[in-house]
């Protein structure tokens, strides 16, 4: 077994308290673990990258050998998931090891609130140089440097896979420069830049690498456009359309089909899903080549055994599970994510972690690789010791939210707490079924077991644990906020649009069940 980098304490969130939880410092004071190797450390993420969907996992379209090669030389931690699946809270999680709701980013709108701090600035100010290449999105107005990076390039928003004008630019350390070309490779380049300045530099330095691909809409490279045409995808079992309700689904899952995030009007398009899914592998396999570039640049500088290089996917996808696209939702294709690395220093190759993991614990994991202990305020807990074999308390709950945006009404707020057998799911302030599923014996998440009694007690004692949770970590309180300009809410017609869902079978009775209404 290889050495772990440092000792660390660490704490169950089965054992959190609130007298555990600790407010975010007001200013960045680093602490040296003693005796750690202070590593460099690459972090690449993708958008919306399920987490089947590489060539190893045995995915049907999906070909990425580079992520095979740093599966196969590292680690492959299986169970990896984010606490809210969306662009921003998810991003915002990983910079500060915080829940969405302590960190308050809630959507996709919102600037990051003053006084948060991201775990990038405890490495500059340990003096590591730290660069930040590709899509921000936390506050999509401007593209300004933000605070942690000595180097800095990226844009507004979600950025454009190609530049939509001739003036368009991108942000670089402050000034303005062109988009020369398709935006995946543009941002490779500019990675490796860094990682060339790097060259004869002394101190260690932090990469992190934020690609817009593979988010919609999709579009793939030249060289790869059209190269899974011939492709053939199953259609999921979950896609098929439910004609009553006697599986005791959630309304709004049901009428959710027919939106912005249905199979039934996805996008408010008429597209076919398999021809998204395959631009949708197809752009990924640039974000693949991307991955080796790096690799081999690391390589090429003599450092690609000392390294700790993470992949990530700050979302999950679906692709017609449960009848929806896209992401947001409590299932487990919209908060599952591959999560990869590599350190031959460190870790043998072919590794696999089962332990629960988040985006939450990325900001402990590099700060750990780097030599620095953990700030106290951060909620997760560096997985190294996972990856090397080590015994050490562990969570064994993962707390998922999400918050209803007017600009996407047809999902509702949700809180999850999902453990290795059983997930459960309410949908706040909605008059509708909560869910609870076997996801061992149901991986699908097909049969509600919320109304079943041989499973009351599963369902009491989930729900007791969420909340308490909650209201450890200071979630209770539901944020609010100004909705955005816009909102996605049409429905189609012709293909039953003009018509709600049943309600579940379990909330409907034949007759009255108050006798001493008077």
């Amino acid at each position: 077994m290889k050495s772990s980098l440092s000792v660390i304490t660490f704490l169950s969130l089965a054992c959190l308290t609130q007298a555990a939880v600790h407010p975010v410092p007001s200013e960045v004071v680093p602490k040296f673990a003693d005796g750690a190797k202070k590593r460099n450390v690459v972090f690449i993420l993708s958008d919306d990258h399920r987490y089947d969907a590489m060539s190893f996992m045995g995915h049907p379209i999906a070909e990425t050998p580079q992520l095979d090669r740093l599966a196969a030389n590292g680690v492959h931690l299986k169970n990896a998931f984010v606490t809210t699946s969306l662009c921003s809270p998810s991003r915002a999680s990983i910079l500060t090891g915080l829940y969405t709701f302590r960190h308050q980013v809630i959507d996709n709108q919102r600037l990051v609130p003053e006084g948060t701090l991201f775990f990038p600035q405890y490495l500059q100010q340990a003096g590591y140089a730290t660069g930040f290449v590709g899509k921000w999105h936390m506050g999509s107005h401007n593209d300004d440097p933000r605070p942690g990076f000595d180097y800095w390039v990226s844009f507004r928003g979600q950025g454009h896979y190609y530049p939509p004008s001739a003036d368009y630019t991108l942000n670089k350390n402050g000034e303005r420069i062109q988009q020369n070309g398709y935006i995946t490779k543009v941002l490779t380049d500019h990675a490796l830049e860094f990682l060339d300045r790097q060259k004869d530099a002394e101190k260690p330095f932090f990469l992190y690498l934020s690609h817009k691909a593979v988010h919609s809409n999709f579009t793939p490279e030249p060289k790869y456009d059209g190269e899974f045409a011939g492709k053939q995808i199953e259609r999921p079992a979950s896609e098929a359309e439910v004609i009553g309700n006697e599986l005791n689904r959630p309304r709004w899952l049901l009428d959710q089909r027919n939106s912005w995030h249905g199979v039934d009007f996805p996008y408010h398009s008429d597209a076919d899903i398999e021809y998204l899914y395959r631009r949708y592998c197809e752009a990924l396999s640039s974000v693949d080549d991307s991955v080796g570039a790096v690799l081999g640049k690391l390589r090429e500088m003599g450092i690609y055994d000392e390294t700790l290089v993470i992949y990530m996917g700050d979302n999950g996808f679906m692709f017609g599970e449960h009848g929806l696209i896209d992401k947001r939702v409590a299932y487990e294709t919209s908060i599952r994510v591959p999560m990869l690395m590599q350190c031959p220093e460190l870790f043998e190759g072919g590794t696999v972690v089962d332990e629960v993991v988040a985006n939450i614990d990325i900001a402990p994991t590099v700060m750990d690789a780097m030599g620095l202990d953990k700030p106290q305020h951060m909620d997760g807990a560096s997985f190294i010791p996972l990856a090397l074999g080590e015994e050490v308390p562990w969570r064994d709950y993962f707390l998922y939210v999400y918050y209803w945006e007017k600009n996407f009404p047809q999902t509702p707020t949700q809180f999850s707490l999902r453990g290795d057998r059983f997930k459960y799911i309410t949908y706040y302030g909605l008059w509708d079924t909560d869910e609870l599923f076997d996801i061992q014996a149901d991986p699908g998440e097909q049969r509600n077991l919320i109304h079943d009694p041989k499973y009351a007690k599963q369902q009491r004692e989930m729900e007791n644990r969420l909340y308490e949770m909650m209201e450890d970590l200071g979630g209770d309180a539901v944020p609010l906020r100004k909705p955005g300009a816009f909102s996605k809410n049409k429905r189609l017609g012709p293909v039953g649009g003009d018509r709600a869902a049943d309600f579940p079978e379990a909330m409907v009775l034949d007759a009255p069940e108050n006798r001493d209404a008077n």
